[in-house]
């Protein structure tokens, strides 16, 4: 090592203890046996997903302070239409809640046929967010 102030060189003590280090024994890779897959049960027949989207854009800011509820005849579906009710999948789906294409948390949020009610919080929604309610069904052939 060089002293830069001085131009001298330093020797520096450098002591090596090799029989403390631990050594990690070498893996070899080996031919895993094949296993035959569990064979295929199908004792309901096949699952047919259904998916409705709804779209609100927020006409005005939409304080949060004290929760907000969104009629459901204020969104409209995939083609465009507008819409009375909310398509809801009872025991078999679930709902998700996009805030400008952001998903939410299901606790933050309720869903009826009829409406969005948002809970309280300190925060506010502004005007031209879009609001994206995604309800997702699963049904049998």
């Amino acid at each position: 090592m060089v002293n830069f102030r001085n131009h001298q060189k330093i020797e520096q003590d450098c002591e090596c203890v090799c029989e403390d280090r631990f050594i990690w024994p070498r893996i070899k890779a080996s031919t895993i046996p094949s296993v035959d897959p569990p064979p295929v049960i199908d004792p309901i027949g096949n699952i047919i997903p259904t998916v409705n989207r709804y779209f609100y854009i927020a006409t005005s800011d939409i304080d949060l302070t004290n929760g907000a509820t969104l009629a459901a005849s204020l969104f409209w579906d995939d083609d465009g239409n507008p819409v009375t009710e909310f398509k809801i999948f009872n025991p078999n789906g679930y709902v998700n809640l996009y805030i400008n294409a952001v998903m939410q948390e299901g606790g933050i949020y309720t869903l009826t046929q009829t409406s969005l009610t948002l809970s309280s919080d300190n925060s506010t929604i502004y005007e031209g967010t879009p609001i994206i309610i995604e309800s997702l069904g699963f049904s049998t052939e």
